[in-house]
């Protein structure tokens, strides 16, 4: 089970390893946290990246840092999803028109107006 883990972050975390060092852009950290399947919000992301030893601010990470952290998050299961209700409810508060879908259009004007 943990090799197993493991490699699923390594695959992850490879996905944005855009130069193949082992490295990637510590922007990118909250996108592979949530490929995982975890869900942390803005705050837990920042959290782990305090765990993790990030080359200088605003820096690189490297998979030997990142792996440890994220494989402890994965095995405590400690950013589950939200639960489908819960989202199912913000799609219906999206569809205002009660069709059963969201237009791109709808979207984009959702997520980008205040």
């Amino acid at each position: 089970l943990v090799a197993e883990i493991e490699k699923k972050i390594t695959e992850a975390f490879e996905v944005f390893d855009r130069e193949s060092n082992k490295t990637v852009d510590v922007r990118e950290i909250g996108c592979i946290v949530r490929s995982l399947g975890c869900f942390p919000t803005e705050a837990e992301v920042q959290e782990l990246l305090e765990k993790i030893e990030v080359e200088e601010p605003g820096g690189f990470v490297h998979l030997e840092n990142f792996l440890p952290v994220m494989k402890k998050v994965v095995l405590d299961r400690r950013f589950q999803p939200i639960p489908e209700d819960v989202i199912l409810h913000a799609f219906e508060a999206l569809d205002e028109n009660k069709c059963g879908y969201i237009t791109k259009e709808d979207l984009v004007k959702h997520l980008t107006e205040a």
